[in-house]
């Protein structure tokens, strides 16, 4: 399976390369959301996530209301296209120390998807084979 085929209907929200940490924070807390790429231009110049926030805004005692996204964002995320496999993505994220994985038709982006989307999405599966299993078995008479 591919990417393509978990994001079919995912809203992403995208921020300015310019908005300060307070806003994006907003945003990511009001969308339930860890992790948001950075456009300039429609382009995706970083990805600014959770950690990030931790680690170069609250733990370097910035200002969030003053400091720009930009700054402290993740400059050149890796990115896959959207006909990317799952299990690709998986290994990416694992290989690479990220939760979040930009989906991208060149440089504009189409989704963000996430290690957390990915795991549910394999949960749904295993527990719908699961259920086939159980269902063929009650159904099978006894030999």
């Amino acid at each position: 399976m591919n990417i393509c085929d978990m994001i079919n209907n995912q809203d992403t929200y995208g921020t300015e390369a310019n908005q300060t940490v307070f806003e994006v924070v907003k945003a990511m807390v009001s969308r339930n959301i860890g992790a948001v790429p950075v456009l300039r231009d429609g382009r995706l110049v970083g990805i600014f996530s959770e950690r990030d926030l931790m680690s170069r805004v609250v733990a370097e005692g910035r200002d969030p209301r003053t400091t720009q996204v930009e700054q402290v964002m993740t400059k050149e995320p890796l990115t896959v296209c959207p006909t990317e496999s799952v299990e690709n993505c998986m290994v990416l994220m694992r290989r690479n120390g990220f939760r979040h994985l930009p989906i991208c038709e060149g440089q504009h982006v189409v989704a963000v998807i996430s290690l957390r989307d990915i795991l549910l999405h394999d949960l749904t599966e295993k527990d719908h084979e699961v259920r086939q299993m159980r269902a063929y078995i009650q159904a099978s008479p006894d030999v």
